[in-house]
């Protein structure tokens, strides 16, 4: 008994209570593990790496719907073309991804632990304002890679239990956070996927109407965009949409989306442009 009580421990710093956020405790324990400690050459390192592109959000009464693209690119190649970049933060927030899709990745999955890290010390969950916040930072102390070419612009969005309605992020390379309405797209075919939505947004769409738009929004980005990927119908590829409400967020079946997009590309045909919206 006494042998197994003199055996290895947790350093002090483990046991201690500290910082409610796990980042700032991995920065002091172990700096090396955290993606923007990771040594890169002095030069532009962009072509190095596959990079994510499409994410687009919009709000509806009573929650919001985030949609991405399953391509990723290399310059004028094709890296995969299944990759997902939507993920859920937690039970009310999801985050999208563009940008160099390895550190992207890595910044999901410590801002996941980070909330829910948050939470155990804490015991509630954050506030939609504090975990955008924290995404913030994140994306701030990766600018050094940024400057070097591999930057990670992601698009939050979640539920918001306090004001009760949807709400979206945008972000910049340098951690600034912005507020948008209605809705907002990210990525190389993001202007595309906005002009879109200005077409096909209402603000009284129901949540399978939202879906819909934001389905067709990537498909007309697709449409003008050669990194983003439009439906895949030979290997039955779609984009990956979360929808997220007061009930808490989930990710729409490889099925639901398909009937969608199967729909989409029925009507294409007829309209290779897709829906007009109405003059008045």
């Amino acid at each position: 008994m006494a042998g197994q009580l003199d055996g290895p421990r947790l350093p002090a710093a483990y046991l201690q209570p500290g910082s409610s956020s796990f980042a700032d405790f991995l920065a002091s324990q172990a700096p090396d593990l955290l993606p923007s400690h990771q040594p890169l050459p002095a030069t532009d390192a962009s072509h190095l790496a596959p990079h994510g592109t499409t994410i687009v959000a919009a709000t509806f009464p009573g929650g919001v719907v985030m949609a991405g693209d399953r391509r990723a690119t290399m310059g004028n190649i094709i890296a995969q073309r299944d990759i997902e970049k939507v993920f859920p933060a937690d039970e009310y927030s999801c985050v999208g991804i563009a940008g160099t899709a390895g550190i992207a990745v890595e910044m999901v999955r410590l801002f996941q632990t980070e909330l829910e890290h948050y939470e155990k010390i804490e015991g509630t969950t954050l506030s939609m304002d504090g975990k955008a916040n924290r995404l913030a930072a994140l994306i701030r102390s990766n600018l050094g890679m940024a400057m070097q070419g591999l930057a990670v612009v992601p698009l939050f969005a979640g539920f918001d239990l306090a004001a009760e309605h949807g709400r979206i992020f945008s972000y910049d390379v340098t951690g600034g956070r912005y507020e948008e309405t209605a809705f907002h797209a990210v990525g190389s075919g993001s202007l595309f996927a906005r002009g879109s939505l200005k077409k096909l947004y209402r603000a009284d769409l129901d949540a399978d109407g939202c879906v819909t738009a934001a389905v067709q929004a990537l498909y007309d980005a697709a449409d003008d965009d050669s990194a983003t990927g439009g439906p895949d119908l030979a290997r039955r590829i779609f984009p990956v949409v979360h929808v997220i409400t007061a009930d808490g967020g989930h990710r729409l079946s490889d099925d639901e989306v398909a009937q969608i997009a199967d729909r989409i590309i029925a009507s294409r045909m007829v309209r290779p442009d897709g829906p007009a919206a109405s003059l008045t």
